[in-house]
């Protein structure tokens, strides 16, 4: 394919000369949107119009309305839909800014930032789907909520995705004789695929990164642990008594148990525990070795760390499906396609959030200047609850990590700073972040997996609104409460 202006136009098909000569015209009248711009060297956010968003926009719809409108087009045609709109954004793009600008703005988001993201969760899905927890346990209100309670410790130590993959399996496989199991899994999502990684770099991509830029290893256990648990503790307190009422008033058992109780459970597959361990020794690993050798790519920065991570995380992936037993695979009805529900999505996620970041990143002086005015006070020192909320209500649709990166630099992006003196602020970016990211499906990447896991089991899971429905009864007058006792 020939992005334009590199090697001249090719004749629109049915259309001849005249109609690609039309086309290039409505391109060149595209800098209309950006005055002044046309000609920059970098993306300037600050100058940048919000159509420019509307790709984004377009395919967070797409993945919000389609499954519910078009079912059947939706999950036959997921990643055609999803790279119609990656290129709704790259070929204006290209033909506004040039092909070499296009082509390093792609290389920067798939290297930088795609890329590595898809590694470690390929990694993490493949470690934990090689094992294999044998034996079933009678899906009581008690065991689910010591299953989410065990997930919540997990998350924080090998990452929401891993404790996700782990957990979803046998708590579905315990639960597969009930008739009402989607709460079951709305709250595995609300607690281990997110409140639960917030305490650790280890457990969620935003902390990691601000692990990166400076903040220390145990800085945020030090200083979110009680919004931690008083969450993850009211939502286990809620989830019990709900289920408990579904149990006692609403169940109808399946007339015989498809997976009969076990008296005890065994792990199969027990050596990918030890590959859990090298991936979180090759993420910590990154983030403690500071090496100034670095690769460029067609303008992006590769750091050694870095590549050693990535290049380790695929040696572990191919490692464990080496070593894990095909009947391991088998019993937990092991698949790709999750995982590639989520790397086809986030790809196109990736790539349509460039400008949105950008405009984001140019804070008050952006078309988005009204967000940044608003996380701080009349004095112009930083609002703890304004940022929280900001920086949740973007992880609820944006990627968490770009968005914690966005809000720390506004701050100011000093850790010793943030650490100090600015604490309740970086507090309330990275709460936000980890614990909203739970209020829609696309806030957080193991909530699509846990979501696509439960329905190729025959969980029937709600829609897209359908869930925020749940996250907006239960776990918004939470954020409410957390506001007035931590961040006003």
């Amino acid at each position: 394919m020939r992005l334009a202006g590199t090697t001249g136009p090719r004749p629109l098909r049915g259309g001849g000369p005249h109609y690609a000569r039309r086309f290039l015209a409505v391109l060149r009248s595209l800098p209309l949107l950006l005055p002044g711009l046309a000609s920059a060297a970098n993306l300037d956010g600050s100058q940048l119009s919000v159509v420019w968003g509307v790709p984004f926009a377009g395919l967070l719809l797409s993945i919000a309305l389609m499954p519910l409108l078009v079912p059947h087009l939706w999950h036959h045609h997921f990643g055609k839909i999803t790279a119609a709109w990656a290129f709704a954004f790259l070929l204006p793009f290209a033909a506004l800014f040039g092909a070499g600008l296009a082509g390093s703005t792609v290389v920067h988001a798939l290297v930088a930032d795609y890329i590595p993201f898809v590694i470690l969760l390929t990694a993490l899905f493949t470690v934990s789907g090689g094992i294999h927890i044998r034996g079933n346990l009678h899906g009581s209100p008690g065991l689910n909520t010591a299953i989410l309670a065990i997930g919540a410790v997990l998350a924080s130590f090998m990452g929401t995705t891993g404790a996700s993959m782990l957990l979803i399996r046998p708590l579905i496989r315990a639960n597969d004789n009930r008739r009402h199991r989607a709460h079951v899994v709305v709250f595995f999502i609300f607690i281990v695929s997110n409140a639960g990684g917030s305490l650790t770099p280890l457990g969620d991509p935003p902390l990691f990164l601000g692990f990166i830029k400076g903040v220390d290893f145990f800085w945020t256990v030090s200083h979110i642990f009680p919004e931690t648990l008083f969450l993850v503790g009211s939502l286990l307190f809620a989830f019990y008594f709900l289920d408990r009422w579904y149990y006692r008033h609403r169940e109808e058992v399946a007339p015989q148990d498809p997976t009969p109780d076990t008296p005890a459970l065994r792990f199969d597959g027990a050596r990918n525990f030890w590959l859990l361990g090298a991936i979180m020794g090759l993420v910590l690993m990154s983030g403690l070795w500071k090496s100034p050798v670095q690769f460029h790519l067609f303008g992006t920065a590769v750091g050694l760390p870095g590549l050693v991570r990535d290049l380790g995380l695929v040696v572990v992936t191919l490692l464990s499906l080496r070593i894990t037993p095909a009947s391991v695979h088998e019993a937990n009805e092991f698949s790709w396609a999750p995982m590639q529900e989520v790397a086809k999505l986030f790809a196109g996620i990736f790539l349509t959030i460039v400008p949105v970041i950008a405009m984001l990143q140019a804070g008050s002086a952006g078309p988005f200047g009204a967000v940044i005015a608003a996380v701080t006070r009349p004095d112009g020192q930083p609002d703890p609850a304004a940022y929280f909320w900001a920086t949740g209500f973007l992880s609820s649709f944006l990627d968490n990590a770009p968005t914690y990166l966005v809000f720390f630099n506004t701050a100011g992006g000093d850790p010793q700073v943030l650490m100090t003196t600015m604490a309740p602020t970086l507090a309330a970016i990275s709460a936000g972040a980890v614990f909203m990211g739970a209020n829609t499906y696309i806030g957080n990447a193991p909530n699509l997996m846990v979501k696509a896991i439960a329905e190729q089991r025959g969980v029937p899971m709600p829609s897209f609104f359908g869930y925020m429905a749940w996250s907006g009864c239960v776990l918004l007058p939470l954020f409410l409460v957390m506001t007035w006792l931590w961040f006003l």
